[in-house]
């Protein structure tokens, strides 16, 4: 029975190259597809059963590990690949522990990409070795964390979106927050970090190599 994945990216791309890569199997195809989070939970909450559910980190609407939490919390079993162009060290952790089962950059190649769907799909996990690296070293609880680690989700992706250059307006637009409840979260962040601005932000992330070098 040929297994029915989801595929959920805002970039009609992305979207038929992975449709090219799947045209010929006969184990595994996409079923349907999304160009939004909240098309994406509406799927996923609707009565097809899917196998799988590949999804962009970045997409209009609800979106990132919120939006994981959300499809795990409707469909508990329903194992999520997340194929990104963040690269591994922004947010594998941090998705992994969200629920996804594996996590991509879109720079992988066309073979690892289908490796990582058929594991998925089969109730394994997928880890590039730089995952598998990351989750290896990553301080838990009670070990000495980063200051960045002490962020909380929300406050992570907006950390993010700072430190690559995002102004504050557009960081709203993209979550569906006002101005002002971004302005206290870059706050909170500076806060918990202990930093003095937003130049000492992005000097923290280079120097822990936390900027989006996907592009």
């Amino acid at each position: 029975m040929r297994r029915q994945v989801l595929i959920a990216d805002d970039h009609p791309l992305i979207r038929y190259g992975l449709r090219c890569l799947l045209r010929d199997c006969d184990d595994i195809g996409i079923g349907g597809e999304a160009s939004d989070g909240h098309e994406t939970l509406r799927m996923v909450r609707g009565p097809q059963q899917w196998d799988l559910l590949v999804m962009d980190l970045s997409m209009p609407g609800r979106n990132g590990l919120e939006l994981i939490k959300l499809v795990k919390a409707a469909q508990p079993r329903l194992p999520v690949l997340v194929f990104s162009e963040f690269l591994e060290n922004l947010y594998a952790v941090r998705a992994i522990r969200a629920g996804a089962s594996g996590y991509l950059s879109k720079k992988a190649g066309a073979d690892d990409v289908l490796l990582a769907m058929r594991r998925i799909a089969a109730g394994s996990v997928f880890f590039s070795e730089r995952v598998t690296e990351l989750l290896a070293t990553h301080p838990g609880r009670d070990a000495q964390e980063l200051p960045h680690t002490r962020l909380t989700d929300r406050e992570y992706g907006i950390f993010s979106r700072i430190v690559n250059g995002a102004r504050l307006t557009d960081i709203a637009d993209e979550l569906s927050l006002s101005v002002k409840t971004v302005s206290t979260h870059k706050s909170n962040i500076l806060e918990k970090m202990t930093l003095g601005g937003q130049v000492e932000l992005v000097r923290y992330a280079i120097e822990h190599k936390l900027l989006d070098a996907a592009g």
